[in-house]
């Protein structure tokens, strides 16, 4: 073999075993059971590296006689020092070779390292993934037993904008990941326990969800009023935008809602024309204006600004200082449980004296549709939108067919009051209610409070047995003058249409139903307080439905 081609053979043999070296690591990081064959081809690879050399030296006796190694090799090694020179110098490159597989071995040591540490990523990803996929399936889970959830959309920020053009400006908004029940086999304890969390996780306020407030305004320029104490007690302009929209083309009513500039988003009703109707409608033709309004409105906050929620106050409306606190930390609740369709701000019966004013804090469901300050979903406007009345929508929305035994939240003292006598009902009930509603003064932090007894399955339970385990005492006892003693509460019980309406006004509450549902009541009960005591005025005890033709 000559000097070059040993050299050649050197090389190759020494590129040989770095790549062997190479993918024998790569087999360890890939795959452990490939170690014995790794090991077996690299043990292979060096020593035939180590006869090569070992092969191309000459004897150790001969270097300086000219010796060759093999026949015909004198001349290439001849002796004397100058040939001695040239076993020196192959040594020295033999040498440089090593250095240089041992630089590259190095190099790749650090490759390995990378791959390595990239892999380990590689699978942390991979196990990332596969929880959020088992997550995903346990979400499912879930929404087959509670209300689906609505995926909020993406908010956004708005000029004043007519029926004609839009200004839309998208903003990203992080929205938290509603709770999640692990729908997984486990022990009995650790099941209730994970249940348990789940009820109270589903009752949190979500902290990142847009909450719009839309003012219905017609041509009252007292709707500074109103706006002044949304302006006021509003927390974020980013999560509560106001967007007023105006119906009547009122100008002094459009100059007064333009003031606020870029506070709020004014938006108005295209359609100004008369609504036709029937003879003896005409004179509820602002019933019907009201009700068109209503929808363009809605479906202007729904389907054109995207949000997936409302809350809607009208331009007569005084809000409390704790209005925005009271309506987010009650969206988990209205998201969740599929038995509720609104969360109300007014108490029907929330006047001075028949509220108790130490417990700001007190939450009820009630079956009876308030309004005055209410919040809707995005999925209930698509109910409820296709078949939206031509006039007295709060009236339509109190039927049965609405309703769907569906409850909403109330108050115990109102977290809205009305100032405005004139209107299309020309001011019935103002005088005799609702000119004396009390509105809350004393800031609630509802967001950190525990309200899972809202849930429909934990209120029924505890509502029903305070109410009848109450002693069942006579209206007359209540009076004043009479007999009874004690602090309540009590239990007035009434079995007809008319007891009702008797018993009502001798207490002080409104006594008209609709589709045989009491203002405030729930489960046919109107819990209020008289005399300073609490009192439940109550139908007979195993009471199942509303009888429709009280009303």
């Amino acid at each position: 073999m000559m000097k070059g081609e040993r050299g050649a053979a050197l090389v190759v043999c020494a590129f040989s075993s770095l790549q062997s070296l190479f993918w024998c690591h790569w087999a360890m990081v890939r795959k452990k059971g490939s170690l014995i064959l790794c090991g077996a081809f690299l043990f292979v690879a060096w020593n035939a590296l180590l006869l090569l050399f070992l092969w191309g030296r000459p004897p150790i006796g001969r270097l300086g006689e000219g010796g060759g190694a093999e026949p015909g090799a004198g001349e290439e090694w001849g002796g004397g020092k100058a040939k001695v020179g040239g076993a020196n110098g192959l040594a020295g490159e033999v040498i440089r070779l090593a250095e240089e597989v041992e630089s590259e071995l190095e190099t790749q040591k650090k490759l390995l390292k990378q791959i390595q540490s990239h892999r380990e990523l590689w699978e942390q990803w991979k196990e990332l993934g596969k929880r959020e996929s088992e997550d995903t399936k346990d979400e499912k889970n879930i929404e087959e037993l509670n209300k689906p959830q609505q995926i909020p959309a993406v908010p956004r920020s708005h000029k004043t904008i007519d029926d004609t053009k839009t200004v839309i400006e998208k903003q990203e908004v992080l929205m938290v990941t509603p709770p999640r029940l692990v729908m997984k086999e486990q022990e009995p304890e650790q099941e209730k326990k994970k249940m348990v969390e789940n009820e109270v996780d589903r009752t949190k306020p979500s902290p990142q969800i847009i909450i719009p407030i839309l003012v219905i305004a017609c041509d009252r320029v007292t709707v500074k009023r109103s706006l002044d104490k949304l302006i006021q007690y509003r927390p974020s302009a980013e999560l509560y935008p106001i967007i007023v929209s105006q119906d009547c083309g009122h100008a002094d009513t459009a100059r007064v809602i333009g003031s606020y500039g870029s506070q709020i988003t004014h938006i108005s009703q295209p359609d100004l024309a008369d609504i036709p109707v029937r003879p003896d409608h005409r004179k509820f033709q602002g019933y019907y204006k009201i009700a068109r309004h209503y929808r363009w409105a809605l479906n202007q906050v729904f389907n054109v600004f995207a949000y997936s929620t409302v809350v809607i106050v009208e331009d007569d409306l005084e809000v409390a200082p704790d209005f925005f606190e009271y309506f987010r930390a009650l969206y988990p609740i209205l998201r969740s449980d599929p038995t509720l369709w609104c969360v109300s701000a007014w108490n029907d019966n929330g006047r001075d004296g028949l509220v108790n004013p130490g417990m700001a804090d007190l939450l009820y469901r009630t079956d009876f549709f308030p309004g005055l300050g209410w919040m809707l979903l995005k999925e209930v406007w698509a109910e409820l939108e296709p078949k939206w009345p031509k006039a007295f929508w709060d009236d339509w929305m109190r039927h049965p067919e609405q309703r769907k035994d569906r409850s909403c939240i109330r108050p115990e003292i109102s977290r809205t009051i009305t100032f405005g006598r004139k209107g299309v009902s020309l001011g019935q009930y103002f005088d005799q209610y609702l000119r004396y509603i009390k509105l809350n003064t004393e800031f609630v932090p509802f967001t950190k409070a525990d309200l899972s007894y809202l849930v429909k399955e934990k209120y029924d339970e505890t509502f029903e047995k305070e109410v009848y385990s109450a002693p069942l005492v006579k209206v007359e006892e209540l009076q004043q003058g009479g007999s009874l003693k004690g602090s309540g509460p009590f239990r007035v019980q009434y079995s007809s249409r008319d007891s009702f309406k008797v018993l009502a006004r001798n207490l002080g509450v409104m006594d008209d139903l609709k589709s045989g549902v009491p203002r405030a009541g729930y489960r046919g009960v109107v819990s209020f307080i008289s005399r300073g005591r609490r009192i439940y005025l109550a139908p007979p005890e195993g009471w199942t439905k509303y009888d429709t033709s009280w009303s």
